[in-house]
């Protein structure tokens, strides 16, 4: 699904897979759902996980719970048992949906070093989609398993008997519909997983019996025509889109179940987060991608929508550290998480074509018709507070980020770049605070349909 991240990039590639298959993918992360009322009565720990072929995989069962797992410290002494723990300690147990996608496939690998029991939630469908995960199936030694569980977020009954058989200490929820054009075109269903699906796992939690930690991946496009820049934990939504809505919807339920029933439950406010992992409908990957097609002689342009649409753009496995830095503290909030520094979508093709020798302007076409009907200004967040509270500051900045993935990608095209390029330096760029750049979370995508910058 959202791939949580969040201020993505995306666009969806003519028959690259169903509208039904879209819908359950997270572009923080290809989502997971969270379900499957048919098996809501037999016991979960009995179904296998599957490798990344699909099959059943050895060792990959849940095991059964264990004697006096009701006893077991609850988040409040999940938050303090680190990797460095005392042996004895019990090992806690994280669930994650969304596991699939970007930010699940880091944050399950981050998790797993710290010592933690992984559980993922996959949505069943007729192709795999645990490639970013595959390379933690296979069982090895000295670490906890990573448990794969199908499941739906749009049934509350089986999502209620997967939080009773895990028995998770934290939850991440990273699972949602979260292409922004796809949501003006199925609104409902977009609210039903985004918005509902989040409320039907709060509701599970709730009646868990046992202490658990949420984090809810909120999104920056909830800011949507911001009224104030940069944008902090206190700035006003205004969300332009039934994506953006339904996770307005999703973040206010989440506060208010932990005012309303004590809850720990935290909302992390993620800005643009890329990585090599970024799925080929963003347009980060698009760009990318392009560039290895010129390089390689398949294609002489690159078709975008509007090049001024702008967002932060920060680090992926950096961003899955603050969400599990807010479930460690004393005390639930919410925090922003960004670079606090804006960045074009020309900024980036420019660098991508850059570090291959090529001009840009010679290779790009834009075509108006991919242009987005709600136009959002672009967005800039304050992460102040993540960095007073979390001590979580960015480490990766735009330039270098654009170097990794244009490695693979013109290796994939079978052709050197043309010529070593130079060293790239960052561009000099408006202030957001006084412009009102036309950002574009549905710009044009490789299907016609516009491009998605959803947070």
């Amino acid at each position: 699904m959202k791939v949580q991240g969040r201020d993505e990039v995306r666009t969806d590639a003519p028959g690259q897979q169903g509208l039904e298959h879209r819908l359950g993918r997270d572009d923080h992360h290809p989502v997971a759902h969270l379900g499957a009322r048919q098996q809501a009565d037999v016991p979960l720990q009995a179904r296998p996980g599957r490798d990344h072929h699909g099959r059943s995989a050895p060792g990959r069962v849940a095991p059964p719970a264990r004697d006096g797992v009701e006893s077991r410290p609850g988040p409040a002494a999940a938050g303090r048992r680190r990797a460095d723990s005392p042996p004895g300690d019990a090992v806690p147990r994280a669930l994650i949906t969304g596991i699939t996608g970007q930010d699940g496939s880091y944050l399950a690998e981050l998790l797993l070093a710290k010592g933690y029991e992984v559980h993922g939630l996959v949505r069943r469908t007729s192709q795999d989609a645990t490639g970013r995960i595959a390379h933690l199936l296979p069982p090895a030694a000295g670490r906890p398993p990573l448990l794969l569980h199908d499941g739906d977020l749009t049934d509350a009954a089986g999502l209620a008997a997967v939080v009773r058989a895990v028995r998770p200490d934290e939850v991440y929820n990273l699972a949602a519909q979260s292409h922004v054009g796809l949501s003006f075109a199925m609104p409902e269903a977009t609210a039903n997983v985004v918005g509902l699906g989040a409320l039907r796992l709060l509701d599970a939690l709730r009646q868990a019996g046992r202490p658990v930690r949420l984090y809810q991946a909120s999104s920056s496009e909830m800011f949507g025509d911001a009224r104030e820049s940069p944008q902090n934990e206190a700035t006003p939504f205004n969300p332009q889109s039934p994506y953006a809505a339904a996770k307005v919807f999703a973040h206010q339920m989440t506060a208010a179940y932990r005012r309303g029933y004590g809850l720990y439950t935290c909302n992390g406010i993620l800005f643009n987060h890329e990585s090599p992992r970024r799925g080929p409908s963003f347009v980060t990957r698009k760009i990318t991608r392009g560039v290895a097609d010129v390089v390689a002689g398949r294609a002489d342009h690159l078709t975008l929508g509007n090049l001024d649409a702008c967002r932060d753009w920060g680090y992926a496995p950096e961003y899955v550290e603050a969400m599990w830095q807010m479930l460690q503290q004393d005390a639930p909030d919410d925090y922003v998480v960004a670079t606090g520094e804006t960045h074009s979508v020309r900024d980036f093709v420019a660098l991508a074509f850059g570090l291959v020798g090529l001009d840009w302007r010679d290779h790009v076409r834009v075509d108006p018709a991919q242009f987005r009907v709600n136009e959002v200004p672009g967005l800039r967040g304050d992460a102040a507070k993540a960095r007073a509270r979390l001590g979580w500051q960015p480490r990766t900045r735009f330039p270098a980020r654009g170097r990794p993935r244009r490695s693979r990608e013109v290796v994939k095209s079978g052709r050197r770049a043309r010529r070593r390029p130079p060293p790239c330096s960052s561009p000099r760029l408006p202030d957001f605070t006084t412009s009102r750049l036309a950002y574009d979370p549905d710009g044009p995508s490789l299907a016609g349909m516009p491009d998605s910058l959803p947070g």
